[in-house]
């Protein structure tokens, strides 16, 4: 297994985003909640016991709740603080959770799985915490987020110093996902994307927006050599040039995969032929009532 990611700063990050307390800048993750909600309130079912998931805010778990399917929330974060002192709540690192195996109906994970070194193996953990017939659903950053900021700081960084590291992390495909939910034993499941650009004055607020959601740089091989003021106007220059609006505001882009899996039982339907299914994630759900 690859490690990508620093986990401590990982965690540094999210505390200091909570910290931080900047409910504006948690837009995607207000997205991702009222999503998640929509997409659970089409499945006529209820579900006895929930899980969440590194949510951060919470936001997630209230969004779902309001649903009136869950009987009982569990969060599990990986700080204390970000619990509130919530009866019941877990902590636990953004890999491990400690869920008994077949305990948990819907397992719902907002925007933290890109963050994952062993993502397969969370995806198995995920899997086996669930009640057979039980659901998994995920919002996932997926390829094309800030690829306007990676693009600017690659090629300033080359202009600088005729080379590059990485400064923006990595995220996956679909498709990708797709495969990862079926490596991970999920029945039925089905993926689909939503893209939201956002627009910005300049380059500044947009990383102070990702710094509040904590998503900054965790990669192991990131440099570790300081950006001086000069690098950064120069970078908002290119972003200006490149990737701006008539108005002068430039473009952000976020691209959020939305994941749907079962635990599998003998009442399902058979899955599709590989490669056969066209269908939205939302439809798939709709489809299971």
């Amino acid at each position: 297994m690859d490690i990508l990611f620093d986990r401590a700063l990982i965690e540094r990050n999210r505390k200091r985003a909570w910290r931080l307390g900047d409910h504006k800048a948690q837009f995607l993750l207000d997205i991702a909640a009222d999503e998640i909600a929509d997409r659970i309130a089409i499945v006529e079912r209820q579900f006895d016991t929930a899980v969440e998931l590194h949510g951060g805010t919470g936001i997630t778990a209230k969004r779902v709740m309001e649903t009136g399917k869950i009987g009982a929330m569990t969060r599990i974060e990986t700080d204390a603080d970000f619990l509130g002192g919530e009866v019941g709540a877990k902590v636990a690192p953004i890999e491990e959770l400690p869920l008994e195996a077949g305990s948990a109906s819907l397992i719902v994970s907002p925007l933290s799985l890109h963050l994952t070194n062993d993502t397969p193996g969370t995806l198995i953990q995920i899997r086996k915490g669930l009640k057979p017939d039980g659901l998994f659903l995920a919002a996932i950053p997926g390829s094309g987020t800030l690829q306007e900021l990676r693009d600017v700081l690659l090629e300033t960084e080359a202009e600088f110093s005729g080379g590059a590291s990485p400064r923006v992390i990595p995220f996956a495909d679909v498709r990708d996902v797709g495969a990862l939910l079926q490596r991970a034993g999920f029945a039925l499941p089905v993926t689909d994307t939503e893209t939201y650009t956002v627009r910005y004055d300049s380059i500044f607020p947009l990383m102070r927006d990702l710094r509040a959601m904590g998503m900054t740089n965790p990669l192991l091989g990131r440099s570790r050599t300081p950006l001086n003021r000069r690098f950064f106007m120069r970078a908002a220059e290119l972003y200006a040039e490149r990737f701006s609006d008539p108005d002068g505001r430039i473009r952000a882009t976020f691209s959020i995969i939305y994941v749907s899996g079962w635990a599998p039982h003998e009442s399902q339907q058979k899955p599709l032929k590989p490669g056969s299914a066209n269908v939205r994630l939302a439809d798939a759900l709709e489809g299971k009532a």
